[in-house]
Protein backbone atom coordinates (compact mmCIF):
# COMPACT_ATOMS: atom_id res chain seq x y z
CA UNK A 1 0.00 0.00 0.00
CA UNK A 2 2.62 2.28 0.79
CA UNK A 3 4.79 1.55 -2.25
CA UNK A 4 1.93 1.98 -4.55
CA UNK A 5 1.08 5.42 -2.83
CA UNK A 6 4.73 6.74 -3.29
CA UNK A 7 4.59 5.40 -7.15
CA UNK A 8 1.15 7.77 -7.54
CA UNK A 9 2.83 10.31 -5.50
CA UNK A 10 5.61 10.40 -8.09
CA UNK A 11 3.39 10.48 -10.76
CA UNK A 12 1.47 13.51 -10.28
CA UNK A 13 2.82 16.50 -11.86
CA UNK A 14 0.26 18.79 -9.97
CA UNK A 15 -1.27 19.55 -6.77
CA UNK A 16 -3.57 22.20 -6.07
CA UNK A 17 -3.91 23.86 -3.23
CA UNK A 18 -6.86 25.79 -2.04
CA UNK A 19 -8.15 26.81 1.48
CA UNK A 20 -11.57 27.35 2.28
CA UNK A 21 -13.35 29.60 4.61
CA UNK A 22 -17.21 29.71 4.82
CA UNK A 23 -17.13 29.33 0.40
CA UNK A 24 -20.43 26.81 0.69
CA UNK A 25 -21.12 29.23 -2.84
CA UNK A 26 -18.43 28.43 -4.67
CA UNK A 27 -17.37 25.10 -3.77
CA UNK A 28 -18.96 23.02 -6.24
CA UNK A 29 -18.41 25.49 -8.88
CA UNK A 30 -14.52 25.65 -8.55
CA UNK A 31 -13.88 21.86 -8.07
CA UNK A 32 -15.98 21.42 -11.54
CA UNK A 33 -13.59 23.98 -13.33
CA UNK A 34 -10.61 22.98 -11.57
CA UNK A 35 -11.52 18.87 -12.98
CA UNK A 36 -12.16 20.46 -16.59
CA UNK A 37 -8.94 22.49 -16.79
CA UNK A 38 -6.79 19.85 -15.95
CA UNK A 39 -7.95 16.61 -17.51
CA UNK A 40 -7.62 19.10 -20.69
CA UNK A 41 -3.79 19.52 -19.71
CA UNK A 42 -3.01 16.17 -19.79
CA UNK A 43 -0.99 15.81 -16.40
CA UNK A 44 -2.11 13.45 -13.84
CA UNK A 45 -3.24 16.13 -10.53
CA UNK A 46 -4.68 16.15 -7.25
CA UNK A 47 -6.73 18.57 -5.48
CA UNK A 48 -6.13 19.58 -2.06
CA UNK A 49 -8.90 21.57 0.04
CA UNK A 50 -7.85 22.91 3.13
CA UNK A 51 -11.30 23.87 5.32
CA UNK A 52 -10.00 26.91 7.82
CA UNK A 53 -12.46 26.42 10.18
CA UNK A 54 -15.69 27.18 8.31
CA UNK A 55 -18.69 27.13 9.79
CA UNK A 56 -21.01 26.88 7.03
CA UNK A 57 -21.41 23.44 4.63
CA UNK A 58 -17.92 24.41 2.74
CA UNK A 59 -16.96 21.10 4.83
CA UNK A 60 -19.77 19.04 4.19
CA UNK A 61 -19.24 19.53 0.22
CA UNK A 62 -15.95 18.98 0.04
CA UNK A 63 -16.29 15.71 1.88
CA UNK A 64 -19.11 14.67 -0.58
CA UNK A 65 -16.53 15.63 -3.40
CA UNK A 66 -14.00 13.66 -1.77
CA UNK A 67 -15.60 10.54 -1.32
CA UNK A 68 -16.60 10.46 -5.69
CA UNK A 69 -13.19 11.42 -6.54
CA UNK A 70 -10.29 9.62 -5.26
CA UNK A 71 -7.97 12.86 -6.60
CA UNK A 72 -9.57 14.84 -4.10
CA UNK A 73 -8.04 15.39 -0.31
CA UNK A 74 -10.08 17.24 1.85
CA UNK A 75 -7.98 18.65 5.13
CA UNK A 76 -10.27 19.74 7.85
CA UNK A 77 -8.53 22.39 10.45
CA UNK A 78 -10.05 22.25 14.34
CA UNK A 79 -10.66 26.13 14.19
CA UNK A 80 -9.78 29.28 12.17
CA UNK A 81 -5.77 28.73 12.40
CA UNK A 82 -5.36 31.81 9.12
CA UNK A 83 -4.74 31.10 5.11
CA UNK A 84 -0.81 30.74 6.29
CA UNK A 85 -1.60 27.76 8.46
CA UNK A 86 -3.72 26.16 5.45
CA UNK A 87 -1.45 26.31 3.04
CA UNK A 88 1.16 24.96 5.01
CA UNK A 89 -1.43 22.07 5.47
CA UNK A 90 -2.00 21.48 1.95
CA UNK A 91 1.86 21.88 1.21
CA UNK A 92 2.34 18.90 3.83
CA UNK A 93 0.03 16.59 2.31
CA UNK A 94 1.03 17.42 -1.61
CA UNK A 95 2.62 14.67 -3.33
CA UNK A 96 2.63 16.45 -6.71
CA UNK A 97 6.25 17.76 -8.89
CA UNK A 98 4.55 21.00 -8.39
CA UNK A 99 2.23 22.81 -6.29
CA UNK A 100 -0.03 25.37 -7.08
CA UNK A 101 -2.05 27.53 -4.93
CA UNK A 102 -5.36 29.76 -5.43
CA UNK A 103 -8.04 31.35 -3.34
CA UNK A 104 -11.79 29.58 -2.89
CA UNK A 105 -13.59 32.58 -3.84
CA UNK A 106 -13.97 31.95 -7.67
CA UNK A 107 -11.73 35.02 -8.25
CA UNK A 108 -9.03 32.74 -9.73
CA UNK A 109 -9.60 31.38 -13.50
CA UNK A 110 -8.92 27.55 -13.41
CA UNK A 111 -7.98 28.03 -16.96
CA UNK A 112 -4.56 29.36 -16.20
CA UNK A 113 -3.00 27.04 -14.30
CA UNK A 114 -1.46 25.36 -17.34
CA UNK A 115 0.90 28.43 -18.01
CA UNK A 116 2.01 28.46 -14.25
CA UNK A 117 3.27 24.65 -15.48
CA UNK A 118 4.67 25.97 -18.67
CA UNK A 119 7.14 28.39 -16.65
CA UNK A 120 7.62 25.78 -14.06
CA UNK A 121 8.75 23.45 -16.93
CA UNK A 122 10.83 26.12 -18.15
CA UNK A 123 12.66 25.97 -15.21
CA UNK A 124 11.22 28.40 -12.69
CA UNK A 125 11.11 27.99 -9.23
CA UNK A 126 8.28 30.12 -8.77
CA UNK A 127 5.68 31.34 -10.54
CA UNK A 128 3.23 34.46 -9.28
CA UNK A 129 0.15 35.72 -10.98
CA UNK A 130 0.14 39.22 -11.53
CA UNK A 131 -3.65 40.85 -11.31
CA UNK A 132 -2.67 43.87 -14.07
CA UNK A 133 -5.73 44.77 -14.20
CA UNK A 134 -7.93 44.81 -10.72
CA UNK A 135 -11.71 45.04 -10.51
CA UNK A 136 -11.73 45.68 -6.97
CA UNK A 137 -12.44 49.29 -4.71
CA UNK A 138 -9.92 51.86 -6.05
CA UNK A 139 -9.34 53.09 -2.45
CA UNK A 140 -9.99 50.43 0.00
CA UNK A 141 -8.05 47.69 -2.16
CA UNK A 142 -6.34 49.14 -4.89
CA UNK A 143 -3.94 51.94 -3.72
CA UNK A 144 -3.19 50.55 -0.09
CA UNK A 145 -2.24 47.26 -2.57
CA UNK A 146 -0.23 49.46 -4.56
CA UNK A 147 1.45 51.11 -1.95
CA UNK A 148 2.31 47.55 0.05
CA UNK A 149 3.41 46.02 -2.91
CA UNK A 150 5.68 48.39 -3.93
CA UNK A 151 7.26 48.61 -0.20
CA UNK A 152 7.93 44.47 -0.05
CA UNK A 153 9.68 45.01 -3.52
CA UNK A 154 11.98 47.19 -2.29
CA UNK A 155 12.19 45.58 1.08
CA UNK A 156 12.74 42.22 0.04
CA UNK A 157 14.51 42.77 -3.28
CA UNK A 158 12.00 40.82 -5.57
CA UNK A 159 10.78 42.85 -8.57
CA UNK A 160 7.58 41.48 -8.69
CA UNK A 161 4.16 43.56 -9.08
CA UNK A 162 1.92 41.59 -6.50
CA UNK A 163 2.84 39.89 -3.49
CA UNK A 164 -0.44 39.73 -1.99
CA UNK A 165 -2.14 37.46 -4.83
CA UNK A 166 -3.02 34.08 -3.78
CA UNK A 167 -2.52 32.48 -7.10
CA UNK A 168 1.11 31.12 -7.48
CA UNK A 169 2.83 28.19 -8.47
CA UNK A 170 6.00 26.17 -7.03
CA UNK A 171 8.20 23.68 -7.45
CA UNK A 172 7.28 21.39 -4.44
CA UNK A 173 10.80 20.31 -3.09
CA UNK A 174 11.44 24.30 -2.59
CA UNK A 175 8.24 25.09 -0.35
CA UNK A 176 10.12 22.32 2.35
CA UNK A 177 12.67 24.81 2.67
CA UNK A 178 10.71 27.84 3.01
CA UNK A 179 9.42 28.35 6.79
CA UNK A 180 5.82 28.99 7.23
CA UNK A 181 3.79 30.95 10.03
CA UNK A 182 1.86 33.81 11.28
CA UNK A 183 1.31 35.84 7.97
CA UNK A 184 4.36 35.13 5.77
CA UNK A 185 2.22 33.09 3.19
CA UNK A 186 2.20 36.61 0.70
CA UNK A 187 5.97 36.50 0.96
CA UNK A 188 6.65 32.92 0.12
CA UNK A 189 7.83 34.37 -3.49
CA UNK A 190 10.83 36.91 -0.85
CA UNK A 191 11.47 34.12 1.34
CA UNK A 192 12.21 31.61 -1.72
CA UNK A 193 14.65 34.31 -3.10
CA UNK A 194 16.34 34.01 -0.30
CA UNK A 195 17.10 29.94 -1.23
CA UNK A 196 18.36 31.11 -4.70
CA UNK A 197 15.11 30.08 -6.33
CA UNK A 198 14.11 31.82 -9.73
CA UNK A 199 10.81 33.72 -9.81
CA UNK A 200 9.06 34.60 -12.65
CA UNK A 201 5.32 36.36 -12.41
CA UNK A 202 2.06 36.44 -15.45
CA UNK A 203 -0.54 38.20 -15.91
CA UNK A 204 -3.80 36.72 -14.84
CA UNK A 205 -7.54 37.55 -14.61
CA UNK A 206 -9.00 39.53 -11.99
CA UNK A 207 -12.49 37.92 -11.78
CA UNK A 208 -15.03 39.92 -9.42
CA UNK A 209 -16.25 38.18 -6.47
CA UNK A 210 -19.77 36.56 -6.96
CA UNK A 211 -20.19 35.30 -3.59
CA UNK A 212 -19.84 36.61 -0.15
CA UNK A 213 -17.71 39.38 1.10
CA UNK A 214 -13.85 40.13 1.09
CA UNK A 215 -11.73 39.86 4.47
CA UNK A 216 -9.21 41.79 3.28
CA UNK A 217 -9.30 45.96 3.37
CA UNK A 218 -8.01 48.69 4.76
CA UNK A 219 -7.53 47.48 8.12
CA UNK A 220 -4.87 45.04 6.70
CA UNK A 221 -2.65 47.43 6.39
CA UNK A 222 -1.04 47.99 10.08
CA UNK A 223 -0.70 44.29 10.39
CA UNK A 224 1.04 43.98 6.56
CA UNK A 225 3.82 47.02 7.74
CA UNK A 226 4.74 44.78 11.05
CA UNK A 227 4.97 41.50 8.32
CA UNK A 228 7.33 43.75 6.21
CA UNK A 229 9.55 44.58 9.48
CA UNK A 230 9.53 40.95 10.11
CA UNK A 231 10.36 39.65 6.15
CA UNK A 232 13.33 42.54 6.14
CA UNK A 233 14.48 40.97 9.45
CA UNK A 234 14.35 37.33 7.97
CA UNK A 235 15.50 38.02 4.72
CA UNK A 236 18.60 40.23 5.47
CA UNK A 237 19.89 40.16 9.31
CA UNK A 238 19.05 36.90 10.71
CA UNK A 239 22.56 35.38 10.12
CA UNK A 240 23.72 39.03 11.21
CA UNK A 241 21.74 40.91 13.84
CA UNK A 242 23.81 42.71 14.81
CA UNK A 243 24.29 44.51 11.59
CA UNK A 244 21.05 46.05 12.53
CA UNK A 245 20.61 45.88 15.77
CA UNK A 246 24.39 46.92 16.44
CA UNK A 247 23.66 50.30 14.25
CA UNK A 248 20.39 51.51 16.27
CA UNK A 249 22.59 50.50 19.63
CA UNK A 250 25.73 52.75 18.37
CA UNK A 251 23.53 55.81 17.43
CA UNK A 252 21.39 55.42 21.13
CA UNK A 253 24.36 55.21 23.08
CA UNK A 254 26.45 57.91 21.24
CA UNK A 255 23.56 60.22 21.18
CA UNK A 256 23.30 59.44 25.42
CA UNK A 257 26.87 59.20 25.65
CA UNK A 258 27.42 63.07 24.26
CA UNK A 259 24.93 64.48 25.92
CA UNK A 260 26.63 62.86 29.32
CA UNK A 261 30.06 63.99 28.09
CA UNK A 262 28.09 68.08 27.63
CA UNK A 263 26.84 67.33 31.51
CA UNK A 264 29.66 66.05 32.88
CA UNK A 265 31.53 69.07 31.24
CA UNK A 266 29.31 71.64 32.70
CA UNK A 267 29.66 69.98 35.91
CA UNK A 268 34.00 70.64 35.84
CA UNK A 269 34.28 73.26 34.13
CA UNK A 270 31.60 75.84 34.51
CA UNK A 271 30.95 73.87 38.54
CA UNK A 272 26.96 73.97 37.79
CA UNK A 273 24.94 71.66 39.57
CA UNK A 274 24.01 68.54 37.31
CA UNK A 275 21.19 67.37 39.44
CA UNK A 276 19.28 71.06 40.34
CA UNK A 277 19.96 72.45 36.79
CA UNK A 278 19.64 69.59 34.13
CA UNK A 279 18.27 66.81 36.19
CA UNK A 280 15.61 66.15 33.64
CA UNK A 281 18.68 65.61 30.79
CA UNK A 282 20.60 63.39 32.75
CA UNK A 283 17.93 60.78 32.99
CA UNK A 284 17.12 60.92 29.99
CA UNK A 285 21.02 60.36 28.80
CA UNK A 286 20.71 57.21 30.93
CA UNK A 287 17.58 56.12 29.05
CA UNK A 288 19.48 56.51 25.59
CA UNK A 289 22.50 54.36 27.22
CA UNK A 290 21.06 51.41 29.15
CA UNK A 291 17.11 51.26 27.69
CA UNK A 292 17.03 51.93 23.89
CA UNK A 293 19.87 49.41 23.33
CA UNK A 294 17.58 46.63 25.29
CA UNK A 295 14.78 47.38 23.92
CA UNK A 296 15.93 46.27 20.22
CA UNK A 297 17.77 43.46 21.81
CA UNK A 298 14.60 42.15 23.30
CA UNK A 299 12.59 42.67 19.49
CA UNK A 300 15.81 40.61 17.80
CA UNK A 301 15.80 37.61 20.30
CA UNK A 302 11.86 37.25 20.15
CA UNK A 303 12.03 37.22 16.35
CA UNK A 304 15.17 34.41 16.60
CA UNK A 305 13.08 32.35 19.29
CA UNK A 306 9.63 32.34 16.91
CA UNK A 307 12.14 31.49 14.47
CA UNK A 308 13.89 28.73 16.47
CA UNK A 309 10.16 27.15 17.63
CA UNK A 310 9.00 26.87 14.07
CA UNK A 311 12.10 25.67 12.23
CA UNK A 312 13.63 23.74 15.07
CA UNK A 313 11.47 22.06 17.58
CA UNK A 314 9.20 20.60 15.29
CA UNK A 315 5.80 21.70 17.14
CA UNK A 316 2.75 22.38 14.74
CA UNK A 317 1.21 25.33 13.46
CA UNK A 318 -2.21 23.97 13.25
CA UNK A 319 -4.17 20.86 14.23
CA UNK A 320 -6.03 18.60 11.84
CA UNK A 321 -9.10 17.45 12.84
CA UNK A 322 -9.32 14.90 10.18
CA UNK A 323 -8.22 13.99 6.31
CA UNK A 324 -10.75 12.93 4.02
CA UNK A 325 -9.52 10.48 0.61
CA UNK A 326 -10.75 8.06 -1.24
CA UNK A 327 -8.31 5.65 -2.18
CA UNK A 328 -7.82 5.20 -5.77
CA UNK A 329 -10.09 2.21 -7.97
CA UNK A 330 -6.87 -0.28 -8.38
CA UNK A 331 -5.54 0.55 -4.90
CA UNK A 332 -9.08 -0.03 -3.19
CA UNK A 333 -9.32 -3.09 -5.66
CA UNK A 334 -5.75 -5.05 -4.54
CA UNK A 335 -6.89 -4.01 -1.06
CA UNK A 336 -9.84 -5.89 -1.60
CA UNK A 337 -8.48 -8.52 -2.63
Amino acid sequence: MRALAAILGAMIKCSVVVPFLNEENSVTELYDRLKTALENSKHAFELIFVDDGSTDKTFTLLGQIAQVDSRVVVIKLRHRFGKTAALAAGFEHARGEYVVTMDGDLQHDPEDIPRFVEKLDEGYDVVCGWRAHRVDNLWARQIPSRIANWLMARLSGVGIHDFGGGYKAYRRELLNEVPLYGELQRFIPALAAAYGAQICEIPIQNIPRRYGVSRYGISRVVPVLFDLITIRFLLFYISRPLHLFGLFGFLSTAAGSAIAAWLIAMRFIYDTSIMANHGPLMIFAAVLILTGFQLLAVGLLGEMQVRHYHELSGRGRYSIACVLASPPKDEARTADQ
